[in-house]
């Protein structure tokens, strides 16, 4: 009965004639599977070499087991059967399908900050994570809040410096008579 083994961590440069000459040493390989990617071609980092005798696959595992293959160091393991997958929602060669939305609701009490000690405030969350538009939330920003300037920016140097601003403070223009009138009640 044929042993399949699972030959990780491969060398993108590595071909199946190198594989078949290094695995060699143990025993012939009765087939080698190099798996590419399909949309551009190229080896995908792994192998899986087969041998006719469980005794020289048991022998191939250990020995090339962490050890250097053109620089980096191989996992070898047995093979396991491949896993029942249903039928996919993904086409071949389409975009991935569309991840669910993270959560971001607090995880529990407030840091206060990056060095321990007393918080900043509460941090706006967005309203696209809260729901409701206007949400406030314990959690830090996961960015420097950016500071828009829009509006006048006035000049306080100028020809007016000097001049005097007349204000209507309703606080201190009330008259005596004003404030010793009693309301009047009908």
């Amino acid at each position: 009965m044929s042993v399949r083994l699972f030959v990780g961590n491969l060398p993108y440069g590595a071909s199946e004639a190198e594989l078949r000459e290094y695995f060699g040493a143990v025993g012939q390989p009765t087939q080698i599977i190099m798996p590419v990617d399909r949309e551009t071609g190229r080896p995908r980092g792994f192998a899986f070499v087969e041998f006719a005798d469980r005794a020289v696959a048991e022998e191939a595992i250990r020995r090339f087991d962490a050890q250097p293959f053109k620089g980096r160091p191989l996992a070898v393991s047995e093979a396991r059967p491949r896993e029942e997958r249903g039928p996919s929602s993904r086409p071949p060669g389409g975009p991935p399908p569309p991840r669910p939305a993270r959560s971001f609701e607090p995880s529990g009490p407030p840091s206060g900050g990056r060095g321990g000690g007393g918080g900043s405030g509460p941090v706006r969350r967005s309203a696209k994570a809260s729901g409701k538009k206007g949400q406030w939330s314990d959690e830090k920003p996961k960015r420097p809040i950016q500071i828009r300037t829009t509006g006048r920016i006035y000049d306080v140097g100028g020809e007016d410096a000097g001049e005097d601003v007349e204000v209507d403070n309703f606080a201190t223009s009330a008259s005596a008579d004003d404030v010793d009138a009693e309301p009047e009640n009908e």
